[in-house]
């Protein structure tokens, strides 16, 4: 929360655009102030969270795309075994970053989020709720295993991180399409690894 104790409750892909840039100040922003920021209890904004980094501008840090990926196998892992108050390592909540880049991102996605939130609401409510919930984050675990090879290919983790961001959507807006609509996106970034698997294997350093 700002200074003026600003803080806006994560609804949509909108509402958390907003809430990170109010709730977060200075010239650095860590992890666990982002989490405070959108609910650290709530699965549906904190999925979500961690997919718009994944597709944000603030990758272009060298490395940043597996360190959300481990982030998100973390957190999703622990909804699967049903924690009710997931925990992150310390090192993780404290990994910081320049905060412009998260306002440049936001910025960026102001202008797509008003649509894509026009086109979302309530609807086919039982894929939000258990047990389909552990499905969603036993497919991001998944998602955010395949990051690690993609993440050798330019845009590689892309996909995977756009199926994080449209599952948390779907369990914040409770809309089970945008829920089906994740899996497909899962399909295609599966895909795309297969496809790519042998070159992948002679980029992979180990």
């Amino acid at each position: 929360m700002n200074r003026e104790g600003t803080k806006v409750p994560v609804t949509n892909l909108r509402t958390l655009l907003r809430s990170l840039v109010l709730n977060t100040e200075g010239e650095t922003v860590t992890v666990r102030e982002l989490l405070a920021a959108v609910g650290r209890r709530a699965y549906g904004p904190v999925l979500l969270l961690l997919g718009f980094i994944a597709v944000s501008p603030l990758t272009i840090i060298p490395g940043a795309n597996w360190f959300v990926a481990s982030v998100t196998l973390i957190f999703a892992l622990q909804i699967v075994v049903g924690r009710r108050t997931p925990w992150l390592p310390k090192d993780a909540l404290d990994f910081s970053f320049k905060r412009s880049l998260l306002v440049q991102g936001a910025g960026a996605g102001e202008k797509y989020a008003h649509m894509i939130d026009t086109l979302v609401k309530p609807r086919l409510i039982f894929l939000t709720e258990s047990p389909f919930v552990q499905i969603v984050a036993l497919i991001c675990v998944a998602a955010a295993l395949i990051t690690y090879p993609l993440g050798l290919v330019p845009f590689g983790p892309v996909l995977p991180g756009l199926t994080v961001l449209l599952f948390g959507l779907g369990l914040t807006a409770r809309d089970g399409g945008v829920v089906l609509l994740a899996a497909l996106t899962f399909s295609g970034a599966v895909f795309i690894v297969v496809r790519a698997l042998p070159k992948l294997m002679q980029l992979w350093p180990f």
